[in-house]
């Protein structure tokens, strides 16, 4: 096979990248190289990909598919030059340093002892976060650098970008821009809702997606796609062990712009482009708005959940040990919650795919100022689909909750429980509280008395509901008959 040892270094086309952003720390960037190949094979350096990049994941190829290009081998070096780099690279070395102040230097020659934590980000514990370069200076040791470090050149084996080092194999002579595709980590997004309550039943809504780049390299007018779903993906230990900070906060779209991010369906997930080309800096956090909705009908849903049960002891427990454990069942609260529920269809304002993130809710006071009332955070949600989200606990409406029996036959297979429920509505105006029971203690069961009808909802979960006026107190009473 013959090898054209022209060092050809292959250079970013003046076009615009594409990214496709994953909601789970990864990145799929598309980029566009400028390629000048001999028939056979081709030594080849890339130096614009970032640090983080999967090498495995590389791809390579003629957009247009009349070229069949093969990477026979490929090395990657990602050791781009850095001071502490440097430093680590001469320890136990001495160098020179330009120390004082700039209209007055001096050059100090140091022996470099340790080059300090930010060499080597995985040696240290989180007790030693305050290590800092030692440096012998005249016979003496000194904590930090005793001036700007000269070293004496470029260590083999360094470069100043991370590189890609291919051997290129095209079957004849060609000129072309290839499609350079691979996989990074540190790059992520999420999605935030705010929605402001209008006045009764309505609400409008604004949704953002917060893009976040840590991938150690900026990105200029990209297009930019979004995927949200579970994907399945395994990462790579290292990348994963890896801390990436937040970066600084960046306005949305520009003034005068009404984006409108398109969605479509792709395989099992949603892919939602943004609608126009966004420069994204290294360690940057951009917000873009992605959804205007209003009058959006919602309804307000007080829900009386009034078992509390220690579930971690439970998970430690068989199951058949729940029904035998008299304890279980007596600890309960007095919060009622407060959801608001909502259609997420095109007749109420939405009919759009959801991605999961957090939800906000304010409300105008009588100064007509904005006053936050909760928050939750929403799964993936299709369109079709009712959100019930929860924003906290009613200050004016409580409830309690009391076992008023138990009796359990072990010989006969049979246990029976019965409660006694209250709830209080101190507000000046009607409610309906929805009072959830869970019938945990085993699967086979039967509702022998209630005061009031209920609905089965699950294998073991009933709801009553109990309509209370302004200051009205109701109680409701229900035995289960338990068998196995």
């Amino acid at each position: 096979m013959r090898i054209a040892f022209v060092h050809l270094i292959a250079a970013a086309v003046f076009a615009e990248p594409a990214l496709t952003i994953y909601n789970q720390n990864f990145a799929v960037v598309r980029d566009t190289v400028a390629l000048d190949l001999k028939a056979g094979a081709n030594h080849v350096q890339y130096t614009d990909a970032t640090p983080y990049l999967e090498p495995d994941s590389v791809a390579l190829r003629d957009p247009s598919g009349k070229l069949r290009l093969r990477i026979l081998e490929q090395s990657y070096r990602a050791n781009p030059v850095s001071t502490s780099a440097l430093l680590a690279h001469y320890e136990g070395q001495t160098i020179d340093f330009l120390a004082g102040a700039p209209e007055k230097t001096e050059i100090v020659s140091g022996r470099i002892i340790s080059a300090g934590e930010s060499a080597y980000p995985d040696r240290f514990s989180s007790s030693d976060q305050n290590r800092t370069p030692v440096i012998e200076v005249a016979g003496k040791l000194r904590l930090g650098l005793p001036g700007a470090p000269l070293f004496p050149a470029l260590p083999a084996g360094f470069t100043l970008k991370p590189s890609l080092d291919w051997i290129v194999y095209s079957p004849a002579p060609a000129r072309l821009n290839a499609e350079l595709a691979y996989i990074t980590a540190g790059m992520n997004w999420q999605a935030a809702y705010n929605i402001v309550e209008t006045g009764g039943d309505r609400l409008e809504m604004a949704g953002w997606v917060s893009i976040e780049n840590h991938a150690g390299k900026s990105f200029e007018s990209a297009r930019i796609t979004l995927m949200a779903g579970d994907l399945n993906k395994v990462m790579r230990p290292d990348l994963l062990a890896r801390q990436f900070n937040a970066g600084a906060l960046v306005g949305g779209a520009p003034e005068g712009l009404a984006p409108s991010v398109t969605q479509k369906s792709f395989d099992q997930y949603h892919l939602y482009s943004l609608p126009m080309r966004v420069t994204l800096h290294d360690k940057e956090s951009k917000q873009i708005e992605f959804l205007q909705a209003e009058n959006i009908r919602s309804d307000v849903i007080y829900v009386y959940d009034g078992l509390r049960l220690d579930r971690d002891r439970m998970g430690r427990m068989p199951a058949e040990s729940w029904r035998m454990d008299l304890s279980l069942g007596v600890q309960s609260t007095n919060k009622v919650w407060v959801m608001r529920e909502f259609a997420n269809t095109a007749a109420n304002g939405l009919g759009i795919p959801l991605p999961k993130g957090r939800i906000r809710f304010y409300r105008r006071d009588s100064d007509a100022q904005l006053v936050f009332t909760g928050e939750d955070v929403i799964d993936h949600t299709p369109t079709g689909a009712s959100l019930r989200v929860f924003t906290g606990a009613a200050f004016d409406i409580t409830g309690e909750r009391r076992r008023t029996s138990h009796r359990i036959d072990s010989a006969r297979s049979m246990l029976d429980e019965a409660f006694d429920i209250k709830v209080w509505n101190r507000k000046t105006e009607s409610v309906e509280v929805c009072v959830v029971e869970h019938l945990y203690r085993w699967n086979a069961w039967e509702i022998v008395t209630s005061s009031l009808p209920f609905v089965k909802r699950d294998a073991d979960t009933i709801e009553f509901r109990l309509p209370l006026e302004p200051g009205q107190e109701k109680s409701l009473t229900y035995a289960v008959h338990y068998t196995w």
